[in-house]
C-alpha cells in the first residue's frame, strides 16, 4: 500500500473515487457518499490547503484515507477505508491519520463514528477518546417505495437554480459568496437538482439540494432547509418529495438523508415520506497526538 498526500480539489477528486468505491462494495457501509464532500467544499476552509492523506493499491486505486475538515469551531477527522478492511488496516489508518493531524498543528479533533462500529471505537478508546455527543441518524429510502408528490400552498412556487441563474444563489446567506462557485467545482453538483421555493415576493422559502451519482446509483439529500417565517407550511414535503422523484427519475436506486436524533421535526417528515433508519453515530474526542495505550 503506497501512502500520499493530496491538496484542494485533487484530494477532492481522489476522495470521490474512494467513496464511490466503498458504496459500490457495500449498499450502506461507510458513513460518507462522495457527495457529502462535495457538498463541504461550498465554503472556503483552511484545510482546503492542507495535505490530505491517502494510501493506494498497486493498481493506483485509493483505498482508504484520512481527511481533515475544519468547520470553524472544530476540526473534523473522517477515516474512510474498504468496507472488506482488516482490524490491524483500520487501526494503522487511524494512527497515520492522527499523527498527521497532529504535525498539521491541530490538537483536539472529533470523529463520527458508526455505533455499530466496534473496531473503531476500540481503537478511538485506546488512543483516550471519548464521546463528547450524539451524531447522525442516517436513514434510506428504495427510489422504488417513494412517496407521491406532496402539494405546494398556493401562495409559493418551486423553481430550480437552472432556471434562477439571473438573480444571487439561494444558499448565499448560509454559504457564503462563494457558495455556487465552489458548487461549480464539484462533479456531482447539478443545477437542475438544487431546488428553491419562492414566495409571492420571490424570497426564497425552502430550499433543497439533492445529489446524483450516476456511478453507484445513489442519491444524497444535502441539505434541506425551511426559513423560520415560511415553516408548518409543508415546503420541506414539497421540495423533499420533488426532490426524491427528480433522483428517482436520474436512475438513483436508494436515496440518502441524516438527521439529528433530537430533531423531531426533521425524523418526523423523512420517516413520513419512507426513509428507514439504518444507523446512529457518536461525535468523539480527543487529542490529536495521543498515543495509544
Amino acid at each position: 500500500m503506497r501512502e500520499e498526500h493530496r491538496v484542494g480539489v485533487h484530494y477532492l477528486e481522489v476522495a470521490t473515487a474512494l467513496l464511490r468505491r466503498v458504496r459500490s462494495a457495500h449498499a450502506t457501509r461507510g458513513l460518507y457518499e462522495a457527495a457529502d464532500l462535495q457538498w463541504w467544499w461550498r465554503t472556503p476552509r483552511s484545510t482546503d490547503n492542507l495535505r490530505q492523506l491517502f494510501w493506494f493499491d498497486h493498481l493506483g486505486r485509493p483505498e482508504a484515507a484520512v481527511i481533515a475538515t475544519d468547520w470553524g469551531n472544530r476540526i473534523a477527522l473522517d477515516p474512510i477505508v474498504m468496507p472488506e478492511a482488516t482490524p490491524d488496516w483500520v487501526a494503522h489508518v487511524i494512527e497515520r491519520g492522527l499523527a498527521h493531524a497532529s504535525d498539521s498543528g491541530f490538537g483536539t479533533v472529533e470523529l463520527e463514528v458508526d455505533r455499530a462500529d466496534d473496531v473503531l471505537r476500540e481503537v478511538l478508546v485506546g488512543h483516550g477518546f471519548a464521546i463528547k455527543e450524539d451524531g447522525l441518524v442516517e436513514s434510506w429510502l428504495v427510489a422504488d417505495a417513494r412517496p407521491e408528490i406532496s402539494p405546494l400552498h398556493e401562495d409559493y412556487r418551486l423553481s430550480r437554480r437552472l432556471d434562477t441563474m439571473g438573480r444571487p444563489h439561494h444558499m448565499i446567506k448560509r454559504g457564503g459568496a462563494d457558495v455556487e462557485q465552489r458548487l461549480l467545482q464539484t462533479s456531482l453538483y447539478r443545477s437542475d437538482l438544487d431546488l428553491v421555493i419562492l414566495d409571492r415576493d420571490d424570497n426564497s422559502a425552502a430550499h433543497g439540494l439533492f445529489w446524483y451519482d450516476p456511478e453507484t446509483a445513489t442519491g444524497l439529500v444535502e441539505p434541506l432547509r425551511t426559513e423560520v417565517d415560511h415553516q408548518r407550511r409543508g415546503l420541506a414535503r414539497h421540495v423533499l418529495t420533488t426532490g426524491i422523484d427528480l433522483l428517482a427519475e436520474a436512475g438513483a436506486l436508494r436515496i440518502k438523508i441524516c438527521f439529528e436524533p433530537d430533531n423531531s421535526a426533521s425524523r418526523g417528515l423523512y420517516l413520513s415520506v419512507g426513509f428507514e433508519p439504518v444507523k446512529q453515530t457518536d461525535v468523539f474526542s480527543g487529542r490529536a497526538g495521543a498515543r495509544a495505550s
